[in-house]
């Protein structure tokens, strides 16, 4: 549940997702601007991809019923995306001698790649840094999100906590794709974020990406490239590689659309499916993206909301997956992060979309 952003150009999650409040009102509102109707015509022939990250998947918010209902509807839906696995959001590792809540919900994570769904690791804990050999979260450790920032961390000691976690997912049988920044906004989190910022580090330490690209090569994630998930824009978007040997790459795929499926605290108000397409398919957010001639459509959301048991948003999600298919099916082409940066990475930038 990133909500914190160090980027000095960009905004943070919530700002984003007030902005594109403001955004989706105007856009139902009426037909599309002129303005936002750009792109080449050859841009606007290609087939403009949809995806999805969907942050704090467990079994603790709605059962790993809800997660099977899900998988089972992307499956039948041809809908692809990602959703994190945090394995140690409990003070523990799930992977060892799980309850049967976690041994069912980790049975739904290991067969999510097959219904069209990658499984970042949205870092070990989502708080404080996970002592792997004692099993357990120390008490007043940073927090992983901010330690992902921290310039004097070395990409030894990335590469052995990234490590550790891809280690727990071999353990019940789960291959990670990629990582989703775990945010936070704690007082403590947040006075080292402005210090860093006042020293001019408003980005992640580059020795993530080099720790990331590192396990890829030794084969430690699914892929041969690894998608991350840090920061959002409906503007200031793209899939930047951070590092590279080869067919091996790590990068930083920005998702250019908001959750309006009821966000990290499952609110009915934040729910809103014309932001994304109206019921007629004339306008929304994907429609906008569609007329720019972007490559890519992805949005973001949180299980709290998107979850089909207790999750406000969900019938929202059906909804526009109901209207897409209406309206949108010859354009649009479902695909996962993991698949969209491996597309990417081969063909050395968006031409695959020729292809498709």
């Amino acid at each position: 549940m990133p909500e914190l952003g160090l980027d000095g150009g960009s905004q943070t999650r919530r700002q984003f997702l007030a902005k594109s409040s403001v955004l989706a009102g105007a856009s139902v509102a009426g037909a599309l601007p002129h303005a936002l109707a750009s792109g080449t015509e050859k841009s606007r022939r290609r087939k403009t991809l949809l995806s999805f990250y969907c942050d704090d998947t467990s079994p603790y918010v709605a059962g790993a019923k809800a997660f099977q209902t899900f998988l089972d509807y992307c499956a039948e839906h041809g809908i692809a995306g990602e959703s994190s696995c945090i394995l140690g959001g409990k003070g523990h590792s799930m992977a060892r001698d799980p309850n049967e809540q976690e041994q069912a919900f980790l049975k739904q994570v290991e067969r999510a790649w097959n219904c069209g769904l990658g499984t970042h690791m949205e870092l070990m804990t989502h708080h404080g840094l996970f002592d792997f050999e004692a099993n357990r979260e120390p008490e007043s450790v940073i927090h992983e999100g901010l330690w992902l920032y921290e310039p004097a961390i070395t990409v030894e000691q990335y590469t052995r906590y990234f490590g550790g976690i891809l280690a727990e997912g071999e353990r019940a049988g789960i291959r990670f794709s990629g990582l989703t920044w775990p945010g936070c906004s704690c007082s403590a989190c947040e006075r080292r974020y402005a210090e860093l910022r006042a020293n001019g580090q408003i980005k992640p330490n580059p020795a993530v990406w080099s720790a990331l690209l590192e396990l890829a090569k030794q084969k430690k994630f699914r892929s041969q490239t690894v998608p991350c998930f840090f920061d959002s824009s409906e503007t200031e978007y793209g899939s930047n590689r951070k590092a590279s040997d080869g067919s091996w790459a790590v990068y930083d795929l920005v998702p250019n659309v908001g959750d309006h499926f009821g966000i990290w605290e499952n609110n009915p108000n934040r729910v809103q499916p014309n932001y994304y397409l109206t019921a007629d398919g004339k306008s929304g957010v994907i429609v906008r993206h569609l007329e720019r001639g972007s490559p890519y459509c992805i949005w973001y959301a949180h299980w709290q909301g998107l979850n089909p048991a207790t999750g406000v948003g969900w019938q929202a999600f059906t909804t526009v997956v109901e209207r897409i298919r209406e309206h949108l099916g010859g354009p649009v082409v479902w695909m996962r992060p993991s698949d969209i940066t491996d597309h990417y990475h081969r063909a050395g930038g968006w031409d695959f979309l020729d292809s498709l």
